[in-house]
């Protein structure tokens, strides 16, 4: 092995979005494109974090710090391990993003976006799964969106899974390969010319 590819970042990549934005297919299918394990953060929550969402009763910010703690510790180990990683998980709020990135600071951001409609359909359509519709609204009102200093990109649902696919594994390796400006915070790139910039 050369000492380029040595030196090379494996992917750590939080796929985030609201319930019903496709984060654990996604995520599945750019962790394999990618070579690497996927992982969904909703088999993290503890027991008590799962009854209060089945039942339909929105998280406090104290139910997900210890969450997001093992979210951000699972991460950092796969770093560590040299195994890269791809999660998904909602990462609604910007602070919860920082909470993960203080275990991982270099953890890049993929975000699932669409329409309450598609989102909306899309979770009508699905069953086995302990978040109910009735959260969707709730969830949307909380999202925060990828700030221009978190090292993240916004990806469109509203296109076939293998154009998402392909165009997630485009902006993840141009994210990974950018270079950061000295002293630049740890969500902050410096995209290459004719990468894919990030969308707002």
């Amino acid at each position: 092995m050369s000492g380029a590819e040595a030196a090379a970042p494996v992917p750590l990549v939080v796929v985030m979005g609201v319930s019903g934005a496709g984060k654990t297919t996604v995520g599945a299918l750019v962790a394999d494109a990618s070579g690497v394990p996927f992982l969904d953060a909703d088999s993290l929550h503890p027991l008590g974090n799962v009854r209060k969402m089945a039942s339909g009763t929105p998280l406090t910010d104290d139910d997900r710090w210890p969450w997001l703690d093992v979210v951000g510790e699972r991460l950092r180990a796969a770093e560590e391990a040299g195994t890269g990683l791809v999660l998904a998980c909602s990462a609604l709020k910007r602070r919860y993003r920082d909470r993960i990135r203080r275990a991982a600071p270099g953890v890049v951001f993929l975000h699932l976006h669409g329409t309450v409609d598609v989102l909306a359909s899309r979770l009508e359509g699905r069953s086995g799964h302990f978040m109910p519709a009735s959260l969707l609204v709730s969830q949307v009102e909380d999202l925060e969106l990828l700030a221009e200093d978190e090292n993240g990109y916004e990806l469109d649902i509203d296109q076939p899974v293998e154009d998402m696919v392909a165009e997630a594994a485009r902006a993840l390796r141009s994210l990974r390969e950018a270079p950061r400006a000295p002293g630049a915070e740890p969500g902050a790139t410096d995209e290459e010319p004719g990468a894919p910039a990030a969308r707002r």
